[in-house]
């Protein structure tokens, strides 16, 4: 099964629970672009890579506040988990499952 589509996220974050979309679309080799849509707006996918079922990419945040972003996730069936790595504000968990 491939990586690629759109899933429904949830990132638990010191504001609250966040939520947005994800798309994951296939590049060359083993890259991946996309972006993450949500309340706050959104943000692009930087630097995508895929290794078997595993994403690793960043984001630049920049509501409410400037950070960026380091994030890995694992893709099994539908579902995703994951974490995101932003800054000082430590690693928030990051739970997806696939849109039909």
């Amino acid at each position: 099964m491939t990586v690629a589509g759109n899933y429904d996220c949830i990132t638990k974050t010191p504001m609250g629970p966040q939520k947005g979309v994800l798309t994951v679309v296939p590049g060359e080799g083993d890259t991946f672009t996309g972006q993450i849509t949500g309340d706050l707006g959104s943000m692009d996918v930087k630097n995508g890579t895929v290794s078997g079922n595993t994403l690793t990419w960043q984001m630049k945040m920049t509501m409410p506040m400037p950070i960026d972003l380091d994030c890995t996730a694992t893709i099994e069936g539908d579902t995703l988990t994951g974490k995101v790595k932003a800054g000082m504000f430590g690693t928030m968990e990051l739970t997806g499952t696939r849109r039909v």
